[in-house]
């Protein structure tokens, strides 16, 4: 973790009074005057503020039921904030672990722990997220076929991972992928010869979005652990 972050998490200090307490020569890390407020710390080190030692406090984890016209950043921008639209206060900590886009509904996951949203977000850990897809058109057999073979989008290099599909009716179908690349789900059914009318993520790894549109929650500890073990 960043140690000016480190600072925020430890105190009640935004995020420039961290960076100024650290320019002011305020603050060490195991004795030494630290000087850089990008410097990784880890939570065994000694860390001081002012002569006094900082603890960070846990890390939150939170589940989002993001609604459509809405955007996984912090702050307003074209569109609302998801934070503002659900009434999450985000702080300088919190972000998004697996973005959607604006269009696209369900599941958002936000936290303060960048190694857990790390493990969320990359191929290699497995963590398999699963999407409910409504096409403009009905997905034919050679479409699955493609779908679960990977393939390769426009720009890219390289083919997806391999996805599963199952199809719950002629113009719907649950996919699951293991990659978060941008506008990836939209892109792959474009690639067959279809396009998305609506999109909603139901469900990451093992957690189940289980609370209505515009709402959130706390995870619990099962929740929280589940990524160790994907």
């Amino acid at each position: 973790m960043r140690l000016d972050k480190f600072i925020c998490k430890s105190t009640t200090l935004e995020l420039a009074q961290a960076k100024l307490a650290i320019s002011q020569h305020q603050v060490q890390v195991n004795q030494q005057t630290a000087t850089d407020a990008a410097m990784q710390v880890h939570e065994n080190n000694h860390i001081e503020l002012l002569g006094e030692r900082l603890f960070a406090r846990p890390s939150q984890y939170f589940m989002i039921h993001k609604p459509a016209g809405c955007i996984c950043s912090n702050k307003d921008e074209a569109y609302p904030s998801v934070f503002n639209a659900v009434g999450l206060n985000p702080n300088e900590q919190l972000h998004i672990a697996g973005r959607l886009d604006a269009d696209t509904t369900g599941l958002v996951l936000a936290t303060d722990d960048g190694r857990w949203s790390f493990d969320i977000t990359r191929p290699e850990q497995r963590c398999p997220k699963i999407y409910k897809v409504t096409l403009a058109k009905p997905i034919t057999h050679n479409a699955i076929e493609q779908l679960e073979r990977g393939l390769v989008l426009q720009g890219e290099a390289k083919a997806t991972l391999p996805a599963m599909v199952n199809t719950l009716s002629a113009t719907e179908v649950e996919l699951s992928i293991y990659e978060g690349k941008f506008h990836q789900v939209k892109r792959m059914f474009a690639a067959t010869g279809n396009r998305i009318k609506a999109l909603h993520r139901q469900q990451i790894a093992e957690i189940v979005l289980d609370i209505a549109p515009g709402e959130w929650r706390a995870l619990n500890q099962s929740e929280i652990d589940c990524f160790s073990s994907t």
